[in-house]
């Protein structure tokens, strides 16, 4: 009786493809998300009656509202949709057919469209959230793009199998370039051979908070642990100005705790929200990749598709010029993706140019933040280039350092992200 008891327990707390447990703990189904609201029910009811909505019922219904958009799935129940990677797939579409009706509706679109990125971006920023829109956006504009080349460029006769060959390889290259990235930055992990006791890193202080007290909270810890001081000065303050009081770790040199992903990672360069992720020193190497491959497949499919629609004019002056080709629809869909890709390749150009010159100097965003912010860096050529005299050895020395980087992380200790 015992054992078929636990069997039958075990069989209900399976979820099936469209079931899952919401935030409140309890058993939901996908079929129910309209059931049982009541922040929902509260806010209707107020805004009939007239009467001042409560200062968090927004708040409360975006939750309850996030939590019940789920999609089905065959292992460990339904899964929740993050609402971001929503506006990319719908406005993306929508924005660029009104934008080839027209030549000024092109303009306003094309000019709108990066106005409302940056906006978005500032917004996400400032409050430090994480977002999946960038992520999307890329993605999906990468398969979109593809997926026109392929219905629409292709047909006409002008593109050749080795020219669709080489497209379609830059696609799944700078796929595979951004899956390797994905896989995590190198996140900081405590070292159990250094610790002295486990509470040093693991605990907390009875009536205290280690975020106060300025990083001096490991230190408290040894000598409550009776573990004497050192007698090194310095390396008692490099262990102070290092300490993390939010992940509990003592940060290796040129590591840097990132507020959203809310980990320490190795070498930390920044966070990138076209990835979702940091760039750290175990995908730093690989996030440079991804960029190149992918600059290389657009600038080569943009030429493509303005030699297809644009065949009488050069390919340097296509794009600013190209007389009849709003006359058919298709052609001018092309032709304003292809000023759509230029605009996201020019800002990935600049972000590559960053990058490169970062790395010939061996110095990381974070560093070039922080030594212009203390004014101790050199700049030069409008600020692109910034030289903190810390860490360069010299061009081929720093390059050379960068290439291996990779090689000194433990990529078994490290958690793979998900792509999305």
């Amino acid at each position: 009786m015992k054992k078929r008891t636990k069997k039958e327990r075990v069989e209900e707390d399976t979820l099936c493809c469209c079931e899952y447990v919401n935030g409140q703990g309890e058993r939901s189904h996908v079929a129910a998300c309209c059931c049982d609201c009541e922040d929902l029910d509260d806010v209707c009811d107020r805004f009939l009656k007239r009467e001042p909505q409560k200062p968090d019922s927004f708040s409360r219904m975006a939750e309850v509202v996030t939590d019940r958009i789920r999609v089905p799935w065959l292992w460990g129940g339904a899964r929740k949709v993050d609402l971001s990677i929503i506006p990319p797939l719908v406005l993306l579409p929508i924005l660029l057919h009104i934008a080839a009706l027209h030549f000024l509706l092109g303009v306003l679109v094309l000019t709108a469209l990066p106005g409302l990125v940056l906006w978005y971006y500032y917004v996400t920023h400032r409050k430090k959230g994480r977002t999946l829109f960038f992520l999307s956006l890329a993605l999906f504009s990468l398969a979109y793009m593809y997926y026109l080349f392929i219905t629409v460029v292709v047909p006409h006769g002008n593109v050749g199998m080795v020219q669709l060959a080489i497209i379609t390889l830059g696609v799944i290259s700078t796929l595979a370039a951004l899956i390797r990235t994905k896989k995590g930055p190198g996140v900081v992990l405590p070292n159990r051979e250094v610790c002295h006791s486990t509470v040093t890193y693991y605990a907390h202080l009875p009536e205290k908070d280690p975020a106060i007290n300025g990083g001096k909270h490991e230190v408290m810890l040894m000598e409550r642990a009776g573990v004497s001081e050192p007698t090194d000065r310095e390396l008692k303050e490099s262990h102070r100005k290092n300490w993390c009081p939010v992940c509990k770790v003592v940060r290796p040199s040129r590591a840097g705790h990132c507020r959203i992903c809310g980990v320490c990672v190795l070498r930390l360069d920044h966070h990138c929200v076209w990835i979702n992720s940091c760039v750290g020193q175990a995908n730093h190497l690989s996030f440079l990749l991804t960029l190149i491959l992918f600059l290389l497949t657009s600038v080569y499919g943009i030429c493509l598709v303005l030699q297809s629609v644009c065949p009488k004019q050069h390919i340097f002056t296509a794009l600013l010029y190209c007389p009849g080709v709003y006359s058919e629809f298709s052609a001018a869909l092309c032709f304003t993706c292809a000023w759509y890709s230029s605009i996201v390749t020019g800002g990935l150009l600049h972000l590559l140019l960053v990058q490169v010159i970062n790395i010939s100097y061996n110095v990381t965003e974070r560093e070039v933040r922080i030594a212009l912010r203390e004014k101790t860096a050199q700049r030069a050529f409008w600020g692109l280039i910034v030289d903190t005299q810390v860490y360069s050895r010299g061009f081929w020395l720093n390059w050379s350092e960068f290439l291996s980087m990779g090689d000194k992380v433990n990529f078994a200790s490290l958690t793979p992200a998900d792509v999305v």
